[in-house]
């Protein structure tokens, strides 16, 4: 199936990531129809040639399939679940795809609602950042029928190089939280080690240079610490993006019985950052109260004479 048959997309949620992925749905040729909260970005996407759904309810009815991309469960769960949500208007023969970090309870609960409406439905979270959403370059995991991710692939491969299905519903989803816990983890790692190198008199450019091709050399650690020498904390990733992530980590490890030691460690840094005001700054920020409280700030150097 190509794009040229005419497949009409939607998508709702255009945020920091549904807006990229919608526009390399409109440059591979779909029709995408799309509906958001707060309405600048609809007219912005309206511009480069999307068409306004106006409601979640409209963009049902008129798409073959729906893409959603949400804050976090309780916006999925009222996008799909709410008396005039995606599943009162599903019908045979759809396919739903929710991109958003939620609970694999949730996702499994959709898919077997969706189904019952003869409609077709995928937990697919993304990584790759905003940057991977820009670049259509985003690793996308899918949970659900084979069958499905097949007649889906067409308008997965305009979002994301590297598509994986990965199992029964909720497979997708589960393997994202495990991404997360990594990120989170990392991401405090690498705060610390820099705040520590850095207090200790290490260059924290040399410090990345080596630590990059070293064991402790990590994608986190290569994206994070120019951000962080050069003060670069715009909201990318935020903080409580990440944090809300490892909330949804935590209830799963409980809920299963896995301990959690640094996955709880992680979480009250991202808390740390989330209490002294920098939620809605890059996950980088979370370096700031550690800085705080060493009494050093990790910042490019100037050259070395």
């Amino acid at each position: 199936m190509a794009a040229a048959e005419g497949l009409r997309v939607g998508v709702i949620g255009l945020g920091k990531m549904g807006k990229p992925m919608t526009r390399n749905l409109l440059k591979a040729g779909f029709e995408v129809i799309v509906h958001n909260r707060s309405p600048a970005a609809v007219t912005e996407l309206v511009d480069s040639g999307a068409v306004d759904g106006r409601n979640p309810e409209n963009v049902a009815g008129q798409c073959d399939i729906v893409i959603t991309s949400l804050p976090d469960p309780p916006a999925v769960r009222a996008v799909y679940l709410d008396s005039n949500g995606l599943v009162s208007h599903a019908r045979a023969g759809q396919i739903f795809i929710d991109t958003s970090t939620v609970d694999p309870g949730l996702s499994r609960e959709l898919h077997d609602v969706v189904s019952a409406k003869g409609a077709s439905f995928l937990d697919a979270p993304v990584s790759g950042g905003v940057a991977g959403a820009e670049a259509g370059t985003l690793t996308i995991m899918v949970g659900g029928e084979a069958e499905t991710f097949e007649r889906a692939r067409v308008v997965l491969e305009a979002l994301g190089q590297r598509l994986h299905h990965v199992g029964a519903s909720g497979a997708g989803t589960v393997i994202k939280l495990a991404n997360q816990l990594l990120v989170g983890i990392n991401m405090a790692a690498v705060a610390e080690a820099m705040v520590l190198g850095v207090k200790a008199g290490a260059d924290p450019e040399k410090m990345l240079e080596v630590l990059s091709t070293s064991f402790g050399g990590s994608r986190m650690l290569d994206r994070g610490v120019p951000l962080i020498i050069d003060r670069k904390f715009a909201g990318a990733t935020p903080v409580d993006l990440i944090r809300k992530d490892l909330g949804l980590i935590a209830d799963l490890a409980n809920d299963l019985g896995v301990p959690l030691v640094t996955g709880n460690q992680a979480r009250a840094v991202f808390d740390q950052a989330h209490d002294a005001d920098h939620g809605d700054e890059d996950m980088t920020a979370i370096v700031i109260e550690i800085e705080r409280a060493a009494g050093v700030q990790v910042v490019r150097t100037p050259p070395y004479a």
